[in-house]
């Protein structure tokens, strides 16, 4: 305590190091010592609406299609066109049925993807991966495309679920505005969450627009982003393997 007050001198610099202060040296205004909070390592778990439920209620309200489309001419405006002139005129019409499109996965419930399983697995028991899954996003900062490949690894327990569900799992979650790291931990915690596997494996590679086409425009800058649950998680050596077959002799 004598070092703190010291510290605490006024016209006299300190020389008192951190490591000198305890915690019980420092008590509040009521003379208690604060409690001292150890940060969690884990990583923040995901809410289970994200992937239990589509994003969007078929209820919920939003702007109609004439106010979106508004909307769009509003922007033609703004870059300095005019959105009387013959090339767009259907343009705002285009772009919101684009929209439609490349934002379905908010109407969309990845549980329904995977609730359907097969039991006829003859005991096996090693982990499943889907690699090379192409996919299309939209980064949520600047709205513009990311795109790449999405290796998609999970040990199942009894049963599985179709291959074919794992890419459309991905296709939900790419089909709304993402960070790529947001879209690697959805598809683990999706999987984890309705499956209930021994372990999840998610790697995805990916280039985004918004940094090859503007900003410090850097084409063929990849991204690389993975997310481990359960025995890929706790074992460096299940991951090597995952990572081994990901860039297996043939890429």
């Amino acid at each position: 305590m004598d070092a703190l007050i010291k510290s605490l001198r006024p016209g006299k610099p300190s020389d008192v190091k951190p490591s000198d202060v305890k915690p019980s040296d420092v008590k509040s205004a009521d003379g208690k010592i604060p409690e001292t909070k150890i940060p969690d390592p884990r990583p923040a778990e995901l809410d289970p609406s994200e992937f239990l439920a589509a994003a969007v209620r078929a209820d919920q309200p939003r702007p109609s299609r004439a106010e979106a489309e508004e909307a769009v001419q509003t922007l033609l405006g703004y870059i300095g066109e005019n959105p009387g002139r013959e090339g767009l005129l259907d343009t705002p019409r285009r772009v919101v049925e684009a929209y439609d499109e490349l934002y379905q996965g908010y109407h969309q419930c990845p549980a329904e993807v995977l609730n359907r399983t097969f039991g006829e697995t003859a005991g096996y028991d090693d982990f499943v991966l889907i690699r090379d899954i192409e996919f299309t996003s939209q980064c949520e900062h600047h709205m513009m495309p990311f795109y790449g490949k999405a290796h998609i690894a999970y040990t199942p327990v009894e049963r599985v679920v179709g291959l074919s569900k794992l890419a459309r799992l991905t296709d939900i979650f790419a089909r709304r505005l993402q960070t790529q790291e947001h879209l690697t931990a959805q598809i683990a915690a999706a999987i984890d969450e309705i499956l209930k596997p021994r372990g999840v494996a998610v790697m995805i590679e990916a280039e985004h627009t918004c940094m090859s086409v503007r900003g410090v425009a850097k084409h063929g800058a990849m991204t690389f982003t993975s997310r481990y649950t359960g025995m890929f998680r706790d074992n460096p050596a299940e991951q090597a393997r995952f990572l081994s077959m990901v860039r297996g002799p043939q890429r």
